[in-house]
């Protein structure tokens, strides 16, 4: 327990019945849920965050790496620390679409990704996929992108399950100097 919490509940008058539980506050995740920064239509042009992000600087943009089809960038809306997405420049949505160098250098740049994250975290596996389309999870489906999320032993707890909460132990700045810095020359 942290010096300055405390085992005993604390009061808090007219919030409910007081209890045991420690509160652990995530306001940025509300732009997230209320959808900002979300396309407002599926054409590159409407709002894309995936097509304007290349413009900005790597540390603005959070890119990781960038490839000539397709770039590395972390997620800012994270599962866990080190979540990567490699994402095509070209605003495209079904995986089946992608050009034979897209489908190639996607797959490259999410093996240096894995090799970055073991050497950068000592990630000790990974979850790897994409959602295709809304209905299966998607959040932006008119552009493509590949999420690498690492994962350690014991990573799953109660916050994530009970909490609907994730706790993540870094900055994002940090992580992705951290992530760039270890990202295996080709």
């Amino acid at each position: 327990m942290l010096p300055s919490m405390t085992s005993e509940p604390e009061q808090q008058i007219g919030v409910g019945t007081q209890d045991a539980f420690q509160r652990l506050w995530t306001p940025h995740r509300m732009a997230y849920i209320q959808g900002e920064n979300k396309p407002t239509g599926p054409g590159a042009d409407d709002g894309c965050p995936f097509c304007s992000i290349p413009a900005k600087s790597d540390e603005d943009g959070l890119i990781v790496q960038r490839g000539a089809q397709v770039y590395a960038v972390l997620n800012l809306y994270p599962y866990n620390g080190g979540h990567l997405m490699v994402v095509p420049y070209r605003h495209v949505a079904d995986y089946t679409d992608l050009t034979e160098p897209e489908t190639a250098e996607l797959a490259a740049l999410t093996k240096q990704a894995m090799t970055a994250l073991r050497t950068a975290s000592g990630a000790q596996g990974f979850n790897i996929g994409m959602n295709q389309g809304s209905v299966a999870g998607a959040g932006i489906a008119a552009h493509l992108h590949q999420h690498i999320v690492p994962r350690w032993g014991g990573d799953t707890n109660f916050m994530p399950v009970v909490g609907h909460t994730r706790v993540l132990p870094q900055l994002l700045a940090d992580t992705r100097k951290m992530l760039a810095e270890a990202w295996p020359t080709a």
